[in-house]
């Protein structure tokens, strides 16, 4: 079965599930490492709330979820491990509802092209504008990266 049909019937099988549960899927994917084929499903709380977090509990009940309803509806063909966790502290912003999620939060943007010297820039996320990642640094400049140019965009995790 295709890569990308497993994730959506991830998406399809656990949507309810996780919004029942104050959750939601942050990313999936199906990748093959060595001989071994994983299923990764990062979740996470519907609220961005800086002090909310997942928890083992939370990943270990959409395990079992998880396993139970693959189990029953057997549409992966080879052999898996599943594995369900937090996408973590310092979490990639993959999707524009992530940008949106966690806009005014410090992120780190790393470019493919450095401008003017500078590949990676700190500062408070104002969102996506126009299919470009917008963030205010220290200093209040703007900045806006088209989001082609962007090759990582994360939380930054401040101590």
């Amino acid at each position: 079965m295709a890569k990308k049909k497993i994730i959506e019937i991830i998406e399809e099988i656990s949507a309810g599930y996780l919004v029942a549960s104050g959750l939601e899927l942050y990313h999936a994917e199906f990748v093959k490492e060595g001989r071994d084929w994983f299923l990764r499903v990062y979740i996470d709380k519907l609220s961005a709330e800086e002090d909310v977090y997942i928890s083992t509990d939370d990943c270990e009940k959409v395990s079992r979820f998880l396993s139970d309803e693959l189990d029953r509806l057997d549409p992966i063909e080879q052999n898996y491990y599943l594995e369900v966790s937090s996408p973590g502290m310092d979490r990639t912003l993959m999707t524009p509802q992530h940008y949106e999620k966690y806009a005014g939060r410090l992120v780190e943007v790393k470019l493919y092209q450095g401008i003017d010297g500078k590949k990676t820039f700190t500062g408070i996320l104002e969102g996506m504008i126009d299919d470009n990642v917008c963030i205010k640094d220290e200093n209040d400049k703007k900045w806006m990266f088209p989001l082609a140019q962007v090759a990582k965009t994360s939380l930054a995790v401040v101590f």
